[in-house]
């Protein structure tokens, strides 16, 4: 009996050892205050933008405007990250009568910028200044911004010379009133949210 009842305590004493506490161990975020660190953070993800995360205006233009190849309307957005640069695949929607119709597939574009400047980000990497260079002379600039989880990537970008009041010193991304198109408050959405992968 009195072996039992020890075997018992033993058995009972070693389910215990190394155990240990069942609390996860803490893992910190990745500071996304600087250039360096967003690229760091991004390289070898890919982040894709469908359905209500595509805006109303992309690069401040009308989704439901017809400028033929440099349409706004899309069905998917993806943006892969290697060594600093960005491969933006998309798969434009049609335009037919004046809407856009996102399921409607057309044949899918490549860009692979040449340069990303990012600039003035800040602590919590919520919003930074990025401007985008690719091939043929095309810039995209504006802000951009992590969420709180750091699983989307939300980018209010603009083509070159286009509009004004669109970087961090302005407001936040998607700030109301800050941007202007040419003279006119840009009254349209323009966020590009992204979900990175």
């Amino acid at each position: 009996m009195k072996k039992k009842l020890l075997s018992a305590v033993m058995l009972c004493t070693l389910g215990l050892v190394g155990c240990g506490d069942d609390k996860d161990p803490v893992v910190e975020k990745p500071k996304l205050n600087s250039s360096a660190n967003i690229l760091a953070f991004l390289d070898g993800k890919s982040m894709v933008m469908t359905g209500d995360n595509i805006p109303s205006h992309p690069n401040g233009y009308s989704e439901d405007t017809d400028f033929g190849a440099v349409s706004q309307c899309y069905q998917k957005v993806t943006m892969s990250v290697a060594a600093g640069n960005f491969k933006v695949d998309s798969i434009p929607g049609t335009i037919t009568d004046g809407v856009c119709h996102h399921d409607q597939a057309k044949n899918p574009l490549t860009f692979t910028s040449t340069t990303v400047l990012i600039e003035n980000a800040t602590e919590d990497g919520s919003c930074f200044d990025v401007t985008f260079t690719f091939p043929g002379g095309l810039v995209q600039e504006g802000r951009g911004g992590f969420s709180a989880d750091q699983k989307k990537l939300s980018l209010e970008i603009f083509f070159k010379n286009q509009a004004t009041g669109m970087r961090c010193a302005n407001g936040a991304v998607g700030a109301a009133n800050t941007v202007k198109m040419g003279d006119k408050a840009f009254t349209g959405n323009a966020v590009q949210v992204y979900a990175i992968q």
